[in-house]
């Protein structure tokens, strides 16, 4: 059985271990969903931060809600992607973590998530804490015991 002795690492700052806002790909409010989709489809994301003109985090946006908010009763409604907003479809019900929270505290939310947004202390997307940095810590620190 593995034992984790020392819980130091938990107790450090997530700003540590995030994947800065540069390097993630978003879509703007006011953006449309054919711009997303093209986003989504190019990166290969499960899904992307939405944000707004300041850079503050608004929600998250999915192949799934695109998609969704275009299938019709006939046939898949193509025609609305131009027209259609990403602020119409994105879920602002998303848990997010602050820069200055711990890592336990992602670490506990990544349980049901495979990426956290990362926001400062106004809301301004700061970048994305994933279940793929977790593991690689977790690794890490397994190993360094041998």
């Amino acid at each position: 059985m593995i034992s984790v002795n020392n819980r130091d690492f938990l107790l450090t700052p997530i700003s540590d271990y995030i994947i800065s806002a540069e390097k993630v790909a978003n879509v703007q409010l006011g953006n449309n969903a054919e711009h997303a989709l093209l986003v989504l489809t190019k990166t290969g994301y499960s899904s992307i931060p939405v944000l707004d003109s300041k850079d503050r985090l608004q929600g998250l946006l999915s192949m799934g809600m695109i998609m969704d908010s275009i299938l019709g009763i006939a046939h898949i409604e193509y025609e609305r992607l131009f027209d259609l907003k990403v602020d119409a479809i994105m879920n602002t019900d998303i848990p997010t973590i602050r820069t200055t929270d711990r890592f336990q505290r992602g670490l506990d939310l990544l349980i049901n998530h495979p990426f956290l947004c990362v926001v400062d202390e106004d809301g301004v997307f700061a970048g994305i804490f994933t279940r793929r940095v977790v593991l690689k810590q977790f690794k890490k620190y397994i190993y360094s015991d041998q």
